[in-house]
């Protein structure tokens, strides 16, 4: 979490605000230039002159987080509330809005403010972002302003944004990072971070990406909106927990799916349309001959029960073939026509998008009209038939070759 003295610090600050004083969260060289505090909104008009006065971010979060009339909404450390009530007037009447933050002088000035602004969609809450008071798949949106940064623990934060965040649901914060593998003297990009203000022990952009899929989150853009010297920049990031119907949720494969995942993938062998293959392996197989950041499955979020998976095998060692994959999407017989194959195989496309994988292949019975009407659907495309390649309980067999090839990275 952010420590004593970061908390101590915006709470001496909230303290100022409510005594009548001008607050300023980073250096003064930085508001403009960046994009901080209210200098980052086009759209005030008609809030209360404290709250955006107290404006202490590092961008404009609701300028992509694009919210909808009804929505529910999650700020995280939401300060003097300006992006809580900028939210409440987007999200409507119908929508909610809950304001987070660590620091009670900062909720009490939040309360002020909306007390102020008239708003009754807005409800204000004590915690931390790691471990974020709210259920699971609870909000639309999860949107922040320049506060994860400040944790010490970011792989949570984002972890629970995940959580509490229902399918379909958004990722989208401003905060700070710095470049990958870019060599900078410390001591300078410390003073960088004492300038802007905002800036405690920021993420590089890899390990921003890195964490929102260990999560699970796809669909992740990483914007530059300045840049501060010293490989230090703001930026907006967006991503996406991956869509599914009611009481299922996509997440990443664990090794405690294991039975589970294996069980599916026998029914679809047994059913003698899925594979040439006629037994499952064991998961140390399975795990070997899978990609270890492309598995995600399907699973039922009151009982916890998977109830498919997708996954990615590496088509070649070769570099050239680096964005290149084989992939299998299995649902439990029980199951199907459900939609979860679709959803599953979409997650998986955004996710290897985001991974940098061009080609997506697979073979396919003819038989199987199922899987083959379901990948057309997804954009894969027949290129071509191995006729006879293999004979399969008695009788020999075509494949269907398709691929999809991605149209978000250039190949």
């Amino acid at each position: 979490m952010a420590n004593d003295e970061t908390v101590g610090r915006y709470s001496s600050l909230a303290r100022a605000a409510l005594s009548g004083e001008r607050i300023v969260g980073c250096g003064s060289e930085a508001l403009g230039e960046g994009c901080f505090g209210a200098a980052g909104y086009d759209d005030t008009e008609g809030l209360p002159e404290g709250a955006v006065r107290a404006s202490l971010g590092c961008g404009n979060p609701l300028a992509v987080a694009e919210l909808r009339a009804g929505e529910t909404v999650l700020d995280l450390g939401s300060g003097g509330g300006i992006d809580v009530l900028l939210s409440a007037r987007r999200v409507g009447p119908l929508g909610k809005v809950y304001g987070l933050d660590a620091s009670l002088d900062m909720l009490e000035l939040a309360r002020r403010h909306a007390d102020q602004a008239g708003v009754t969609n807005v409800e204000l809450l004590h915690g931390t972002i790691e471990a974020l008071p709210l259920p699971d798949r609870s909000v639309d949106v999860v949107i922040s302003n320049c506060v994860i940064n400040l944790s010490d623990d970011k792989a949570a934060v984002i972890a629970e944004a995940f959580r509490v965040l229902r399918p379909g649901g958004r990722f989208g914060v401003s905060d700070v990072v710095t470049d990958d593998g870019v060599a900078v003297d410390p001591g300078r990009r410390e003073a960088v971070g004492r300038r802007i203000g905002c800036m405690a022990g920021a993420l590089s952009v890899a390990g921003y990406r890195e964490l929102l899929r260990q999560a699970g989150f796809v669909g992740v853009r990483i914007t530059m909106t300045a840049d501060h010297g010293e490989g230090v920049h703001s930026v907006i990031v967006q991503a996406v927990k991956p869509a599914i119907g009611p009481g299922l949720e996509i997440r990443p494969m664990r090794d405690s799916d294991a039975e589970q995942v294996l069980a599916i993938y026998q029914a679809g062998l047994d059913s003698g349309q899925a594979s040439f293959e006629t037994v499952a392996p064991s998961w140390e197989g399975f795990t070997a001959g899978k990609l270890p950041h492309l598995r995600y499955v399907a699973a039922d979020t009151e009982t916890g029960e998977v109830v498919g998976w997708v996954a990615a095998s590496r088509v070649s060692a070769r570099p050239v073939y680096a964005g290149v994959v084989e992939h299998s999407v299995y649902v439990h017989p029980g199951c199907q026509a459900h939609g979860i194959g679709r959803a599953l195989l979409a997650a998986f496309i955004a996710a290897s998008e985001d991974a940098g994988v061009w080609t997506i292949q697979s073979g396919i019975f003819p038989e199987n009209t199922a899987s083959l009407v379901l990948h057309q659907a997804l954009g894969f495309r027949v290129v071509g038939t191995r006729e006879r390649v293999g004979c399969h309980r008695g009788i020999w067999r075509d494949v269907l070759l398709v691929e999809r090839r991605s149209t978000a990275i250039a190949s």
